[in-house]
C-alpha cells in the first residue's frame, strides 16, 4: 500500500512537470549534503523561482535556468541549513535580478524576509508561505498556490522530521501517507518529545561554517 501510494506521488509528481504541464519542474540533488533542489518555472511568463539552492551546484542552477530560457526571480531557502552553504547568494551574482529570500524568523541576512501567510508570486504562480518551526525557529513550507505540492525542507521529511536538538530547536510523498505512515507524526505530544530528545545524532560537519555563512546569505559574489 506505501509503494503504490508513492508511485502515485511519482506519478503526479511526473504529471506536473511534463512537457504540457503549465508549471515547469525540475529536481536537483546534491550528493554531499544530500539536499534536493527545486526550479519551478512558469512556461508562459518565464519567471522562476529557485527553493535550497547549494553553493556548490549553483553554476549548475544557473546554466539550467539558462538553457530553459526562464529569468530566476527569487533563490528561496526554507531555513537557515546547517549542512551545506546557501547558493543564494552566489546566484544574485550569476544571474542578475534574482533576490535572495528567506523567513524573518530565522535571524538571516536576505533581499526579502517573508512571514507566515505571504506568497511569492512568479508569472501565474505563487508560493504560499507556511511557517513550521520545529527543526529551527525560521523553518517554513512553501506551498504552490493551487495546493498540488509542497516543500518542506527539512521540517518533514519522508518517515521522519528534521532534528530539533541544535538551532534551537525519497523525495516525494504526501500529507495523507505521511499522517498514516511516518512513525513520528503518529506519536503523541509527549512520546514525540521524548523521541526527538534522545536520538543521539552527531553534530553536522559543515555547522560551524554553513550556519555563519547562511545567516549572511551565503557567498555574495563568485570567487576570483
Amino acid at each position: 500500500m506505501a509503494g503504490a501510494a508513492l508511485r502515485a506521488a511519482g506519478r503526479q509528481l511526473s504529471q506536473h512537470s511534463g512537457a504540457a504541464a503549465p508549471i515547469l519542474l525540475r529536481q536537483m540533488f546534491e550528493p554531499k549534503s544530500c539536499t534536493y533542489t527545486y526550479l519551478l518555472g512558469d512556461r508562459e511568463s518565464r519567471e522562476a523561482i529557485l527553493i535550497d539552492p547549494v553553493l556548490e551546484t549553483a553554476p549548475r542552477d544557473a546554466q539550467l535556468v539558462k538553457e530553459l530560457g526562464l529569468r530566476l526571480l527569487y533563490a528561496v531557502n526554507t531555513h537557515c541549513h546547517a549542512d551545506h552553504i546557501t547558493g543564494s547568494g552566489l546566484l544574485r551574482s550569476l544571474l542578475p535580478g534574482c533576490q535572495s529570500v528567506i523567513s524573518r524568523l530565522s535571524g538571516a541576512q536576505a533581499d526579502l524576509h517573508i512571514e507566515d501567510g505571504q506568497s511569492i508570486h512568479f508569472g501565474h504562480f505563487a508560493l504560499e508561505t507556511r511557517a513550521s518551526p520545529g527543526h529551527t525557529p525560521g523553518c517554513v513550507t512553501f506551498v504552490l498556490n493551487d495546493h498540488s505540492m509542497a516543500f518542506t525542507g527539512d521540517a518533514l521529511l519522508i518517515r521522519g522530521c528534521g532534528r530539533t536538538d541544535f538551532q534551537q530547536g525519497l523525495t516525494v510523498s504526501t500529507v495523507e501517507e505521511e499522517r498514516t505512515l511516518n512513525p513520528r507524526l503518529t506519536l503523541s505530544c509527549e512520546e514525540f518529545v521524548k523521541v526527538m530528545d534522545n536520538l543521539n545524532l552527531p553534530k553536522p560537519q559543515q555547522i560551524d561554517f554553513a550556519v555563519p555563512a547562511n545567516m549572511r546569505c551565503g557567498v555574495q559574489t563568485p570567487p576570483s
